[in-house]
């Protein structure tokens, strides 16, 4: 069994990171900035951009999924809103395991008066999209199959990865792989013997040395925890010392207010006073930064696709609402909205091949009847 910190000290991190993530969303790393600065964001020339020159789409969508993803999720859901005001998507970050049920079995934790009523996605119970920081498994895809009658459709919406986190005082140069199993794996199946302090990982010197590692993690719910542990672990169980955390911002903020830290999460919680330590694959190879070359190329050891999971039979057509949604994310605008995001933009061959597997045409959104952007507002905001 993991080992939890203090039940009130666990509570005060998270309302602390729900905060933060509402005064301070998503945070974009200095590389990011720099890609994203005077519209220089760095987007495949093949991606097309989405034409939303018609504007009657009306409708509600659920989404619900990785606690990760959420910041992305919100601000895809809020631009596409912004151009289709008759559009209201509800988004859950109840994490990748939970979110997964809903969507295996159309449920929903949303209290009733935040979703619609009604059938499709003006229902207000049926969850139309997963956001998931993880493949779903074989088993949790034949869950969904079970309940509906077809799989699921996976398509990756953006690039990410996972960033080793340490305190910003932490001079610890670099980890591969096989000491990342050696720190948070119970197991240690890469053959790496246990880590328990810093001397063992180079810090030869100063205070640090004989002290022990503190280790922060996500808890079993979390899409990145899986990830790490499929990656590094080699799907080892993880260290019974490692203290697990309700998401991903109260972990790095848990590893800034403690100097022996060391914990994971999504490279888009990066904050001045935590830092990335670079990751090799091995002894010998390049340590990298994630960096979006590093990424999108998958040099880095601990990138990933971030998905969402679509309820889509061979059969039926996609409802016209999660049809222009999902148009909006394979475009120019949805993957900038992306790397605004924090997040690494797909390339054209990956948004080509996700607009393939959708049945989506290439370019502008389907023709509706044109209503007024005020109209369609004054309507949405009498609905609320």
């Amino acid at each position: 069994m993991a080992r939890y910190t203090d039940t009130t000290g666990v509570w005060t991190l998270f309302f602390i990171s729900l905060l933060c993530l509402t005064l301070f969303p998503q945070r974009v790393s200095a590389e990011q900035e720099r890609i994203i600065q005077a519209g220089g964001l760095s987007l495949d020339s093949t991606i097309e951009p989405f034409n939303h020159a018609h504007n009657g789409l009306t409708g509600r969508l659920s989404i619900a999924g990785s606690d990760t993803m959420n910041p992305l999720v919100s601000k895809l859901a809020a631009r596409f809103m912004n151009n289709h005001p008759g559009v209201q998507i509800a988004v859950e970050g109840v994490g990748t395991h939970a979110a997964i049920r809903e969507f295996q079995l159309g449920l929903s934790y949303q209290r009733r008066g935040d979703k619609a009523r009604g059938k499709g996605t003006e229902g207000a119970n049926l969850v139309e999209l997963l956001a998931s920081s993880r493949d779903l498994t074989e088993d949790e895809i034949a869950g969904f199959e079970r309940n509906y009658g077809f799989r699921p459709i996976g398509i990756p919406i953006a690039m990410d990865a996972l960033a080793i986190y340490v305190h910003t005082d932490n001079s610890l140069p670099q980890l591969t792989l096989a000491q990342l199993d050696g720190i948070f794996g119970q197991e240690r199946k890469r053959g790496h013997p246990p880590i328990v302090t810093w001397r063992q990982v180079g810090l030869t010197e100063g205070a640090l040395a004989q002290l022990p590692l503190h280790l922060y993690g996500r808890d079993t719910r979390s899409g990145t925890r899986a990830v790490l542990k499929h990656l590094a672990l080699l799907d080892g169980e993880f260290n019974k010392e490692v203290i697990e955390q309700p998401g991903s911002a109260s972990t790095i903020l848990a590893i800034a207010q403690d100097p022996l830290a060391i914990g994971y999460a999504g490279v888009g919680f990066q904050m001045p006073s935590v830092r990335m330590v670079p990751i090799a694959s091995k002894p010998g190879e390049p340590a990298l930064l994630p960096s979006q070359d590093n990424v999108v190329s998958e040099a880095y050891p601990l990138s990933r696709p971030l998905y969402l999971y679509v309820k889509k039979s061979s059969k039926e057509k996609l409802d016209p609402v999660v049809s222009e949604f999902l148009s909006f994310i394979n475009s120019r605008q949805g993957q900038e909205t992306v790397g605004r995001a924090g997040f690494y933009p797909l390339t054209g061959v990956q948004v080509t091949r996700n607009r393939q597997a959708l049945g989506l045409s290439q370019g502008t959104m389907m023709a509706t009847p044109k209503r007024s952007i005020d109209t369609q507002r004054a309507a949405a905001a009498g609905e609320n």
